[in-house]
């Protein structure tokens, strides 16, 4: 296989005279009379030639021509292929109009949208819609729906009112009054089958009974008629045009004047101008009643026990493409709410309980979101279905997880606001991540902040921490129910051990909960349990993704008004040490997050400065453990400055001298063993960035306790001593030693005048930030202001 990447720039690559000559080699081809595979092998380079760059090329006038001419090709793949290589080049030149309605019939929507003016080929098949079905050549109808469905997807304002008038009018007619008879000659068997014979045989359901109502997609027979054909049509593109034509109406009433139904001046159309109540409706009203009552068919025709499967697919995906249409219905007129609702609620109730008709279920609950709260519906089934069952039991189904999380990013404000157990159910939801981490984190960057609340955030950053715990779950428990798990090599695992044992049942069925509850303290034993699942290739994909996540998440978290402060200290600090902790040994990825982690940190710190105050238990803990110099640099790093910088009375009028002291004495301890001392076993030599640190932060502290400073200039001047002698046991770079060494007198000279150190290490407010622009008592206000006059 090619690398498409490769292939990009390859073909941004190519030279000028190559290209000639593969321009002149693509012509000969297009000049034989059988055109196989290699000239569409050649018709997708020039594709990709022509969409690499981002200049519009021109094509020479000679391939131009033979490039035109496969518009016509009676093969559609020829006809695709050069209509999407002429989109990439400049717009064609007396081309629009060479076209009639006839030539327009054996076009796919593709090249017949590429080749007219819109606006003017609109008009021409509209009006080949008006006229009788004797005078238009055959099967040019059935490509009209399609021409026009493009066009209104590209270019929805070509449609005047009266067009959109006389397509609604045509719809109706196609939807609720095509034959019920069979088309392509259908016979009513016997011996005596000749021509003259032969009966109208009608349509029969998918059940075999025969037909007792109108014609639906859901009709079958031996063949069918023009107008099965347009009923077919209509219906594949009736929620496109529902949802499209009200942006192509412009409001006047002209649209509803003419209420004439037009099928040859049939009785027929006569009666599909009337309501149930007698009474005539205009065009789109009329069109809105008549794909009310064919969805309610399609309903209807649903609960038959087909004979094939392909048929049981059918009706899904009709039944899909019912309850969507009554949705749309719905919108546009809220007095049919009441007439759909039963029949919603009935479809619900026969399909709950098969898991198969998850897809089908979904648009209902779409439905129940719009409609429940206005048609007083209690509406707490579906959502235990939606947000229970399926992702608990089909995590592991592509469609459904791409169709659920589309679902929920369409309407996530509704979901936050009007349904409840959106925000509970994340354990659930995230199950989808675990199982397919690649094919659904876009979705969840867009659906994670709004899981964030106060009564979910301590436990989603659990979970979120675990999600690569999940994915090994989740994998034990879809291999437990079909085959036996062991390595490629043929070892067997533990794992699948521990998730049968029932001591450690309860672990697992923690992780495979379905709503938010309580975190557990066991989190040491379950990562053990599945430490040698840490290189399952979903697990490694899960895990990629977790740096990403917890990124978004204390951004959520930092961001948003709904928090409490207090809720975000809990989440910052008093979890997050403990959480590095026990990761560590368990993931490789654990440096990642405690790089997550230490940069969010600081941002948290730097918002609410006393936060440093409110944890100071939780951080001298961390900070007095010389263990954590070795195996979280980056994160010890940020808390010993963290410490030094907000550990202040301007900060926070609690931070006592007391507090200082203890603080000071237990980074005192730590920075006195790693410079007294050699580096543990295994372990490299402290980074010179955490003894610098350590030192600048001791500096501050006793700027801001005078009694302390005696205690920093012993070290300091100690440390001096020490390093005349050459190199120490732990520092092994000449370098960093000079440097450590000069930053200790930078401070040792600032300590010696104890009013400079404090205005210098720990500088006031208005220093660190300044707003010159607004005192009164200097001449930068007036120099701005006459600047902005000038």
């Amino acid at each position: 296989m090619f690398n498409p990447c490769a292939l990009c720039v390859i073909s941004r690559e190519i030279q000028e005279s190559e290209l000639q000559k593969f321009y002149s080699r693509l012509v000969k081809l297009l000049q034989g009379k059988e055109l196989g595979h290699e000239t569409i092998d050649s018709l997708q380079r020039l594709h990709l030639i022509l969409s690499a760059t981002k200049y519009t090329r021109t094509l020479p006038p000679e391939l131009q021509k033979k490039v035109q001419s496969l518009l016509s090709s009676p093969k559609e793949h020829f006809q695709v292929l050069s209509s999407a290589v002429l989109r990439e080049t400049l717009p064609l030149s007396g081309q629009e109009g060479n076209y009639n309605q006839e030539n327009i019939s054996q076009l796919n929507s593709h090249a017949a949208v590429l080749l007219a003016d819109l606006s003017s080929l609109c008009a021409q098949l509209l009006r080949s819609l008006e006229s009788r079905q004797s005078e238009v050549p055959a099967h040019s109808l059935t490509h009209t729906l399609p021409i026009l469905n493009t066009i209104l997807t590209l270019s929805p304002e070509c449609l005047t009112d009266d067009h959109v008038t006389l397509l609604n009018k045509k719809l109706v007619d196609w939807l609720r009054y095509a034959s019920i008879t069979q088309g392509g000659g259908a016979s009513s068997g016997g011996f005596f089958t000749g021509p003259r014979s032969r009966q109208p045989v009608p349509t029969a359901e998918l059940d075999g009974a025969v037909s007792g109502d109108f014609f639906t997609v859901l009709c079958v027979g031996q063949g069918f008629t023009e107008d099965q054909w347009m009923n077919v049509y209509s219906f594949s593109m009736l929620r496109h045009w529902l949802l499209t034509y009200h942006s192509v109406l412009s409001g006047n009433g002209t649209a509803d004047t003419d209420d004439r139904s037009e099928v040859d001046g049939s009785v027929v159309s006569i009666v599909s101008a009337t309501s149930s109540s007698g009474r005539l409706l205009p065009p789109k009203e009329r069109l809105r009643e008549k794909s009310f009552q064919y969805c309610l068919r399609l309903i209807e025709q649903s609960d038959r026990k087909a004979h094939r499967k392909t048929d049981t697919d059918l009706q899904k995906a009709c039944l899909v493409e019912a309850v969507c249409i009554l949705d749309c219905v719905c919108e546009e007129d809220a007095s049919l709410v009441f007439r759909a609702f039963p029949c919603i609620k009935a479809l619900f109730g026969r399909l709950s309980s098969d898991l198969s008709f998850a897809r089908v279920l979904l648009p209902i609950a779409q439905f129940y979101l719009n409609h429940g709260e206005m048609a007083a519906v209690d509406c707490e089934s579906v959502w235990k279905l939606v947000f229970g069952r399926f992702p608990a039991e089909l995590f592991n189904d592509h469609f459904l997880a791409h169709e659920l999380l589309r679902f929920l990013r369409l309407n996530l404000k509704s979901l936050q606001h009007r349904v409840p157990q959106y925000t509970r159910s994340f354990p659930n939801l995230l199950k989808f991540l675990a199982w397919d981490s690649p094919a659904v984190v876009d979705d969840f960057v867009d659906l994670l902040p709004s899981l964030v609340t106060a009564g979910t955030a301590v436990e989603l950053l659990h979970t979120l921490l675990d999600l690569p715990c999940l994915s090994a779950t989740l994998v034990l428990q879809v291999r437990s129910t079909c085959l036996p798990i062991s390595e490629p090599g043929g070892r067997g695992l533990q794992s699948p051990d521990a998730y049968r044992n029932p001591s450690f049942r309860g672990l697992f069925l923690f992780l495979l909960r379905g709503d938010a509850g309580d975190t557990i303290d066991r989190l040491s034993t379950l990562h053990e349990l599945l430490a040698e699942t840490a290189d399952w290739p979903r697990v490694v994909q899960c895990a990629q993704t977790v740096p990403l996540l917890l990124h978004i998440f204390f951004n959520t978290v930092i961001t948003v008004k709904r928090l409490k402060r207090s809720l975000q200290n809990r989440v910052t600090l008093l979890y997050v040490f403990t959480l590095i902790s026990s990761l560590a040994p368990c993931l490789a990825l654990a440096l990642c997050f405690c790089r997550v982690f230490s940069s969010h940190l600081l941002r948290f710190c730097k918002l609410h400065p006393s936060l440093v105050v409110d944890q100071s238990h939780e951080l001298l803990e961390f900070a007095g453990a010389t263990a954590n110099v070795y195996s979280k640099e980056g994160i010890y790093t940020h808390v010993v400055w963290v410490l030094g910088e907000y550990l202040s009375v301007s900060c926070d009028s609690r931070c006592s001298v007391r507090l200082i002291t203890s603080c000071f004495e237990a980074l005192e301890a730590v920075l006195f063993e790693i410079t007294s001392s050699v580096p543990p076993p295994g372990a490299d030599c402290p980074a010179p960035r955490v003894v610098t640190t350590l030192m600048s932060a001791l500096a501050k502290l006793a700027s801001r306790s005078h009694d302390l400073i005696p205690r920093v200039s012993l070290f300091l001047s100690k440390l001096r001593t020490l390093t005349r002698g050459g190199s120490v046991a732990w520092c092994s770079d000449e370098e960093d030693l000079v440097a450590i060494v000069t930053r200790g007198e930078e401070l040792w000279s600032l300590l010696k005048a104890p009013g400079v150190a404090q205005s210098v290490l720990t500088p006031p407010p208005h220093v660190t930030t300044p707003q010159w622009h607004r005192d009164t008592n200097v001449a930068m206000p007036l120099r701005l202001r006459s600047a902005g006059c000038l």
